[in-house]
C-alpha cells in the first residue's frame, strides 16, 4: 500500500443516487497501516493548535462522478475544551459530543488521526477480557449471544466478516493488534 493511499475495505454496503457507501477503509499513516470501520472510535486533532478529541466513524461513502471519498464522524471533547468549560455537573471521565456530525474528505480525516495518543491522559483504560472469562462465557452459549448482540448493535446489522478478515490479515502481517477499540 502506498504511504498516503486510501483503500476501501470489504464490499460496499449500499447505493443511493450518486453515492456508494462502505463499511471500512485502510490507511497508511506514518508508515503504519490501519483499518478504521464504522463504529470505531479513535483520537483526532483537527488543527495542530486544537485540543485532542475522540472521533466516532459513522458513515463512509464515495461520490461516483467525482470519485470523492467522504466520511462523517461525531466528535467528543473533554468539557474543559468546550466554550462552556468543565463544571461541577460534569463527571470525572465525561466527554461532550458535538451536536452536529463532521463531514470531511477521507484524506483530511486521515490527516487528523493521531498515531500517538500520549497527549490524552483522561478516562479509563479498556482491557480485553481474560481468557478465563471468555471460557466461562463460552460454556453456556453466553459468549456467542454476546458476540451477536455486539455485532448487531455496533454495526446496525451490516455484515463485517470481510472487514474482520482483512483486519486479521493486517494483524498477522504487522504482528501487533489493530484493536477495534482505539481508545
Amino acid at each position: 500500500m502506498e504511504p498516503n493511499s486510501l483503500k476501501w475495505v470489504g464490499s460496499s454496503c449500499g447505493l443511493h443516487g450518486p453515492y456508494i457507501f462502505y463499511k471500512a477503509f485502510k490507511l497508511n499513516r506514518d508508515g503504519k497501516p490501519r483499518i478504521l470501520s464504522l463504529g470505531d472510535f479513535f483520537f483526532v486533532r483537527c488543527k495542530p493548535e486544537d485540543p485532542i478529541c475522540i472521533a466516532e466513524l459513522q458513515l463512509l461513502w464515495e461520490e461516483r462522478t467525482s470519485k470523492q471519498l467522504l466520511s462523517s464522524s461525531k466528535l467528543y471533547f473533554l468539557p474543559e475544551d468546550t466554550p462552556q468549560g468543565r463544571t461541577v455537573a460534569h463527571g470525572e471521565h465525561e466527554v461532550v459530543a458535538v451536536c452536529e456530525k463532521v463531514v470531511v474528505r477521507l484524506e483530511d480525516l486521515v490527516k487528523w488521526t493521531l498515531p500517538d495518543v500520549s497527549g490524552w491522559a483522561h478516562g479509563l483504560k479498556a482491557e480485553p477480557l481474560k481468557a478465563s472469562v471468555l471460557r466461562e462465557l463460552g460454556t453456556n452459549g453466553r459468549r456467542e449471544a454476546l458476540h451477536r448482540y455486539r455485532e448487531s448493535t455496533l454495526t446496525s446489522g451490516l455484515n463485517f466478516k470481510d472487514v474482520q478478515r482483512e483486519r486479521a490479515q493486517l494483524e498477522n502481517m504487522e504482528g501487533a493488534p489493530d484493536s477495534r477499540a482505539h481508545l
